[in-house]
């Protein structure tokens, strides 16, 4: 997820820092352009921790207080773990692994090269929103020894001090992108895979949860093949970066089935639309905006729109992009 902040919401809501979860899972606010945007989940377990996602670099000062709040030591965090390469989830990777003397990154083998080398990805972002901006949004992007680096191909296991952690190849999202089986919590986190859920949109403990379609890689045969894949494992929850700890999974993930065809009918009913990407924004947004009414959320329906703008904008980006390529033609 990338974008200006242009098209933040105009408000910025009251949203917890923390919130900590059973089995050592926590949940740490990004500090990523608003308050419950984007998490990074922290795993503890026998005095040892774990991060899954980063945010960028301005989330390095909130994460090591609630390290000290935890009385855990940043020598005690012996991996961070990046579900994609996406700056909003791997963009303060770097400046953590200057903090944290003993992890190790873990990451897809697709995006090993751009955590060791980020060159190209920080000159792609800067070619967008030029450097001012980029570095107002993300910081230095620091690249990390690649001794430091573990690669997760598909069904890699990890011990994270007694505690199995399985890495499942899981695109549609990105090719880059893995989603961590917990057997503790008996729950995966699921980078952008299981979609996104702000808390905003709750309605009596029942979420509300949408597909991410953002450029360059969205797939949507692969959307549907991996979320199947993790549904398979009968997980009791799902730690979405965006935004926290989900359950009712069976729900969300027939939902999200059915709207990323919604996503994809809509885009290729206006592929052959000159301009047509403003069209593309309104129908998608008023797509989710019908679905979370009918949830029953009862927020304005200004400030829906507001809490969507960032999300419907880079939907459409992604379908574009995809329509723009081989996958969009059939």
């Amino acid at each position: 997820m990338t974008s200006s902040l242009s098209i933040l919401p105009p408000h910025i809501s009251r949203f917890p820092a923390l919130t900590d979860y059973e089995d050592g899972i926590s949940a740490i606010d990004a500090d990523y352009l608003r308050p419950g945007l984007a998490a990074i989940h922290l795993i503890v377990e026998n005095g040892k921790a774990a991060l899954v996602d980063t945010g960028t670099s301005s989330s390095v000062p909130g994460v090591l207080e609630v390290l000290q709040k935890k009385n855990l030591a940043p020598a005690d965090v012996v991996y961070v773990l990046v579900t994609h390469i996406h700056l909003d989830h791997a963009g303060g990777a770097g400046e953590f692994m200057r903090h944290l003397p003993n992890a190790r990154l873990v990451v897809h083998p697709r995006g090993a090269r751009h955590v060791a080398d980020p060159a190209r990805l920080v000159a792609s972002a800067m070619s967008v929103y030029g450097e001012a901006e980029f570095k107002r949004m993300y910081g230095d992007i620091h690249p990390i020894d690649a001794s430091r680096i573990i690669e997760a191909p598909d069904e890699f296991r990890l011990d994270f001090n007694g505690r199995p952690l399985l890495f499942l190849d899981t695109p549609g999202h990105a090719r880059h992108h893995y989603c961590i089986f917990d057997e503790r919590s008996n729950s995966f986190f699921t980078g952008d895979t299981f979609g996104l859920s702000y808390r905003e949109f709750d309605v009596n403990g029942m979420e509300f949860v949408f597909p991410t379609t953002t450029p360059v890689q969205f797939d949507p045969v692969a959307a549907h093949a991996s979320l199947d894949r993790l549904m398979s494992y009968n997980p009791s929850y799902a730690f979405l970066t965006h935004y926290g700890r989900i359950a009712h999974l069976p729900r969300h993930a027939n939902e999200l089935h059915g709207l990323i065809d919604a996503h994809v009918s809509i885009a290729r009913k206006l592929r052959d639309v000159p301009d047509n990407h403003a069209a593309l924004v309104d129908e998608l947004g008023e797509l989710l905006l019908r679905r979370i009414i009918a949830h029953g959320c009862k927020l304005t329906e200004e400030r829906i729109r507001s809490l969507l703008k960032l999300d419907v904008e880079l939907n459409a980006q992604g379908l574009e992009n995809w329509l723009d390529h081989s996958e969009g033609k059939g």
